[in-house]
């Protein structure tokens, strides 16, 4: 069990040492689909791509829809940003990398008015010799907002477990506290009948318990 930890030590800085000379890879990760009211909420929208040795002109279009209503444009990305009027004016944040592969937002002071469905549309125009080919992209968020954060059912199990393991090591404690008092008072109680039948001895006897010495 103790090399386990020094393999996965190795193994962390094996990957670090890797990373190191390797370029950044991008990885299509799905959005967090909820927010809590007051905090900020990134809207991840990830598009990788294949070609990144071509140049390519991006443009990125958010739009939101509530609960029965239509698509309305809040925030459009073209070399430079433009936001639309609308419930979220002045609460959007530019939150996207610089190859453009990363095109996220971020929603400032949620409020539960801003739960609904969030779609982010990519349009990149890649720069071929011969020609322009346009390539589009689409991700969906259904992003619900709460008051107050829930609790993870991990951490809930955490706690549990954390709870019972304390009884558990009470209730030995004490167990171990009664064991050790009834033997203190077992050896007690024997020294003291020992005592008690010595002293019922008569002062005759007790000298004749006495060792002979040898001249």
């Amino acid at each position: 069990m103790a090399a386990l930890p020094r393999l996965v030590c190795a193994s962390s800085v094996a990957l670090v040492v890797w990373a190191g000379f390797c370029s950044a890879v991008c990885v299509e990760v799905p959005s967090e689909t909820e927010a809590v009211q007051g905090t900020h909420m990134k809207l991840l929208c990830i598009s990788c791509m294949k070609r990144e040795e071509v140049t390519a002109s991006t443009m990125v279009e958010w739009f939101y829809r509530p609960e029965g209503g239509k698509d309305e444009p809040i925030y459009k990305y073209e070399k430079k940003i433009h936001e639309f009027p609308s419930r979220f004016s002045g609460r959007l944040q530019w939150n996207g990398s610089k190859d453009m592969q990363d095109v996220s937002i971020t929603v400032l002071n949620v409020t539960l008015n801003d739960s609904g469905v969030y779609t982010c549309n990519i349009t990149r125009e890649f720069e071929f010799e011969i020609h322009r080919p346009l390539f589009t992209s689409s991700r969906v968020i259904h992003l619900t907002v709460v008051e107050e954060a829930g609790e993870d059912f991990t951490s809930v199990i955490s706690e549990i477990m954390m709870y019972i393991l304390l009884v558990f090591l009470t209730l030995w404690l004490l167990i171990e506290m009664v064991y050790c008092y009834r033997k203190v008072s077992k050896a007690e109680e024997a020294a003291q009948e020992n005592a008690t039948d010595y002293l019922a001895i008569p002062s005759e006897n007790k000298e004749n318990c006495a060792v002979p010495v040898e001249e």
